[in-house]
């Protein structure tokens, strides 16, 4: 059998690159990290939201190679049983899809103003208005899902929607975002996920190679 790589860019800074992660942790697949350097022009572009196709993460396996993390995640469920990264149910399966991909392709405010960066803290971070429409619409997607499927997780037990939202959460601990209780609880346990755990550990030990992503925004 071929050998299973996932490549990534940086821990600290690459929110893509974290849920591609999780989601091969979710699935259970035993793999092997390639880590892209942030010399590389497309890795750079991709850190600083310059680039309008990400290529990382990227999964090679059993031959065959993905990209893209809504891609990963529908290869994943392919060969993992049934509820492994998306709710059983079709309709929660389908709300889980739905959610997902407005996290995949929208919310381009708060990516620019509050880019991820595991290793910094900015109290009482002033929002842009821009950027507060988008954290409104998270929060509202968060009780929606809470309140819906009975927590702990957006859907009851963890799925693809928490790999999506987890860098999501990372920001908002960073640039010191005030939610409501239930939020707030719910970003307690995806930092407490023993992944999450392990990713910014890693994070924490990666040298600062991007200068341009350590200015104050």
């Amino acid at each position: 059998m071929a050998e299973t790589t996932l490549t990534i860019s940086s821990k600290n800074y690459s929110s893509w690159s974290l849920r591609g992660w999780l989601l091969c942790k979710m699935a259970g697949l035993q793999f092997a990290e390639e880590l892209r350097s942030s010399d590389d022009p497309s890795t750079r572009a991709e850190l600083l939201l310059l680039s309008p196709s990400f290529l990382v993460p990227c999964l090679t396996h059993e031959g065959i190679v993905v990209w893209d993390t809504l891609a990963i995640a529908e290869y994943l469920a392919e060969i993992v049983p049934p509820g492994t990264l998306f709710p059983e149910a079709r309709a929660a399966r389908t709300r889980c899809r739905s959610v997902a991909g407005e996290m995949h392709s929208g919310f381009s405010n708060l990516r620019s103003a509050l880019p991820m960066n595991l290793k910094a803290t900015y109290p009482d971070f002033t929002v842009w208005a821009g950027a507060q429409a988008d954290i409104d619409r998270i929060t509202t997607i968060w009780n929606e899902c809470l309140a819906e499927y009975d927590g702990p997780f957006l859907f009851g037990k963890l799925s693809m929607a928490d790999a999506m939202f987890a860098p999501v959460v990372t920001r908002f601990l960073t640039y010191d975002v005030k939610l409501d209780a239930a939020c707030a609880a719910y970003c307690e346990r995806i930092m407490a996920w023993p992944e999450m755990r392990e990713w910014v550990a890693a994070a924490h030990a990666e040298p600062d190679e991007v200068d341009e992503l350590e200015a104050e925004f």
